[in-house]
C-alpha cells in the first residue's frame, strides 16, 4: 500500500509509466522463456535454428537502443513509446499465429525492436516528468519492472497449461491495452528542436570520454544482473536437486524489492553523492557471489547449499537497489537536457556489448568449473566483475568526472552545459 501511495505523489505521466513497466515485464516474462521450449517441442525446430529465432530478437532490440533514443529525442518521447507497444503487439501475435521461419523472424524483429523504441524513450520521458525526485521515480520503477518479472513467469506456466498460443495472445493483449492507454492518458509534450542531425548528435554522445567510461563502468551492474537468469538460478537448481528452485531467486527478489526499494533509495538520496553510493551498490554486488562460491567450493559431489545461494540472491538485489535508481538519476546529467534518449540509447548500447562480453566470460567459467573441479570459478569472477566497476565508477567520481563532483577547471563549461 505504501508503494501505491508513493506513486500518487507523482504526475500521472509518472504514474502510468509505472504502470505501464509492469505490463511491460508481466507481458515480455509470460512469453520470452518459453519461446525456445515452443520452438524445439511444438514446432521441431532445430537447436541452430532457435538460436537464430531468439539472436536475431535480442540483436534487433540491444543493436538499435541508439534509434529508439534519438527517435525520441526528435519525435517526442510520447510517440516513440506508443509505437513501441504497438510494434510488440504485433510481434507477440505473429508468434502465435505463426509457424514458419520467416514470420518467427519477423516477429523477433518486431518485438525486438519495439523494445530498443519503448526503452530509452520510457526512461526519458520518467526522467524529464519526474524532476526533482528521479531517485525516487527510479526507485519504483524497479518496484514495479521486478513485480512484473516476477508475476509474467508464473501467469505464463498457468497459461501454458493450455497451450503456447493462448500464452502469446495474452501477452499481445496486454501490450495492445499499454498502447490505447497511452495514447488515452500519456500527456505529449513540446519537443526542443535541435541544432544539428541525429549523427551529430551521435558524436556529440560519443565524444563525451566521461559518460562512455561510466557506461563502460557499468558492466559489473548488467552482467551480474543477468545472473538472476543464469548462474543464480543454476545454483540453486543445484542445492535443492528441484527445477523449480530457480523461482526461488525471484521470489526472494521480488520481496526484498517491494519492502525495501523505496526507503533505501530515499535514506540514501540525503546522505551523500550519488556515484558514491552506486560504487557501493555495485561492491555490494559483488560481494553477493562470495557466499556461493565459498560453498561451492567445499561442496561435496558439486551440490551446494540453499541458504547462501538465497544470501547471494539477497545480497545482489539489495546492491541493484543501491545502485540502479542513482544509475538512472545520473545519466541525463552528462549531456544537455534535448539529447536525454540518446544518452539512454547510447548508455543501453555500450553497457549491452560490454555485458555480452562478461556474460561470456562467466559462462566459459561455469563451463570450466564443471569440468576442471573449481566450481567456485564462476562465482569469484561474477565477484571480481562488481569490485572492478565499483573501484571504476569511485575513480570517476573521485577525479571529478561525473555529474555533480568537483570537476576540473578546464572541464567547467562541460558541467556548466550539463546541468543546465
Amino acid at each position: 500500500m505504501k508503494t501505491w501511495r508513493e506513486m500518487r505523489g507523482f504526475p500521472l505521466a509518472v504514474q502510468l509509466l509505472l504502470v505501464n513497466q509492469l505490463g511491460v515485464n508481466t507481458g515480455f516474462y509470460l512469453l520470452i522463456p518459453y519461446l525456445a521450449t515452443h520452438l524445439t517441442d511444438n514446432l521441431g525446430m532445430s537447436a541452430a535454428v532457435v538460436g537464430v529465432v531468439l539472436g536475431v530478437r535480442n540483436l534487433s532490440q540491444q543493436g538499435l537502443f541508439i534509434i529508439g533514443g534519438s527517435a525520441a529525442d526528435r519525435l517526442g518521447a510520447r510517440g516513440v513509446i506508443i509505437a513501441g507497444c504497438a510494434l510488440r503487439t504485433v510481434g507477440f501475435a505473429l508468434f502465435a499465429l505463426g509457424d514458419g521461419l520467416a514470420v518467427l523472424l519477423a516477429a523477433s524483429v518486431l518485438s525486438g525492436l519495439a523494445g530498443a523504441l519503448f526503452n530509452p524513450a520510457v526512461r526519458a520521458y520518467l526522467s524529464q516528468e519526474a524532476g526533482e525526485r528521479r531517485a525516487e521515480a527510479f526507485a519504483l520503477f524497479n518496484v514495479f519492472a521486478t513485480t512484473g518479472a516476477l508475476i509474467g513467469p508464473l501467469l505464463g506456466s498457468a497459461l501454458l497449461l493450455v497451450d503456447f498460443r493462448t500464452s502469446a495472445l495474452t501477452a499481445a493483449g496486454i501490450f495492445a491495452v499499454l498502447t490505447v492507454a497511452q495514447a488515452l492518458v500519456l500527456p505529449a509534450r513540446k519537443v526542443e528542436p535541435s541544432n544539428g542531425g541525429v549523427l551529430s548528435d551521435w558524436r556529440e554522445v560519443l565524444g563525451n570520454r566521461a559518460f562512455l567510461a561510466f557506461a563502460l563502468a557499468m558492466v559489473g551492474m548488467f552482467t551480474l544482473e543477468n545472473q538472476l537468469y543464469l548462474l543464480l538460478p543454476e545454483g540453486a537448481r543445484q542445492a535443492t536437486g528441484w527445477d523449480g528452485a530457480a523461482g526461488l531467486v525471484f521470489l526472494v527478489g521480488t520481496l526484498a524489492n517491494l519492502a525495501l526499494q523505496l526507503r533505501i533509495t530515499r535514506t540514501l538520496k540525503s546522505r551523500g553523492n550519488k556515484a558514491r553510493w552506486i560504487a557501493v551498490g555495485l561492491a555490494v554486488m559483488g560481494l553477493a557471489f562470495l557466499p556461493p562460491a565459498l560453498v561451492a567450493g567445499s561442496a561435496s559431489g558439486g551440490r551446494l547449499d540453499v541458504v547462501p545461494v538465497l544470501l547471494g540472491t539477497l545480497l545482489l538485489y539489495l546492491g541493484v537497489m543501491i545502485a540502479s535508481p542513482f544509475v538512472m538519476e545520473l545519466i541525463p546529467g552528462f549531456g544537455r537536457p534535448e539529447l536525454t534518449g540518446t544518452y539512454f540509447g547510447i548508455f543501453y548500447v555500450v553497457s549491452g556489448i560490454a555485458a555480452a562480453i562478461g556474460n561470456t566470460v562467466v559462462g566459459w567459467a561455469m563451463d570450466t568449473g564443471k569440468t576442471g573441479g573449481t566450481a567456485w570459478l564462476p562465482w569469484i569472477c561474477c565477484a571480481l566483475f562488481g569490485l572492478t566497476s565499483a573501484a571504476g565508477v569511485a575513480w570517476l567520481h573521485r577525479s571529478g568526472a561525473l555529474p555533480g563532483g568537483q570537476a576540473p577547471a578546464a572541464a567547467a563549461p562541460a558541467e556548466e552545459r550539463s546541468n543546465a
